[in-house]
């Protein structure tokens, strides 16, 4: 990836709606050319995909959690892995390192929804224990800083 590439990912970061035209103004080349480069940051597996950002609260699930789960001995990762996406709650997961073997994140209508979440990853999933927190508010960073030197 070369500067203008960098650009083009970090404006594209910020709006994923910006036309070639935009972008293209923005990194002062040809619309042609701009999408030439976002085509093949595409398929070079750059970008992968474009993604609205939700607002839990404004969708009716204020509760955002965080929990790292460890897992019964011996219970099978990818059956796991399976039984999580029939939990819509949980909007991410992460297998980890260290003393816990997951961590997800959930976002839930209040407690009561949790504690239901909970005792299913108890009693059907195989999680042996689970440590969790409740998440105050977003510190807004901006994505593109990554591109940054």
């Amino acid at each position: 990836m070369d500067a203008i590439d960098r650009q083009l990912v970090a404006q594209l970061l910020e709006d994923g709606r910006l036309t070639y035209q935009e972008l293209a103004k923005a990194v002062r080349l040809s619309a042609n050319t701009t999408a030439d480069r976002v085509r093949r940051l595409h398929s070079s597996g750059v970008i992968r995909g474009y993604h609205a950002a939700l607002d839990y609260q404004a969708i009716g699930r204020p509760l955002i959690l965080i929990s790292d789960l460890r897992l019964r001995e011996g219970y099978d990762n990818e059956l796991f892995h399976q039984n999580l996406a029939s939990i819509p709650q949980i909007v991410e997961a992460f297998r980890t390192t260290g003393e816990y073997d997951y961590q997800i994140r959930l976002a839930c209508t209040d407690t009561g929804e949790f504690e239901r979440i909970l005792a299913a990853l108890k009693g059907e999933l195989g999680v042996r224990e689970v440590r969790s927190r409740l998440l105050l508010h977003d510190i807004p960073l901006r994505s593109a800083r990554i591109l940054e030197d």
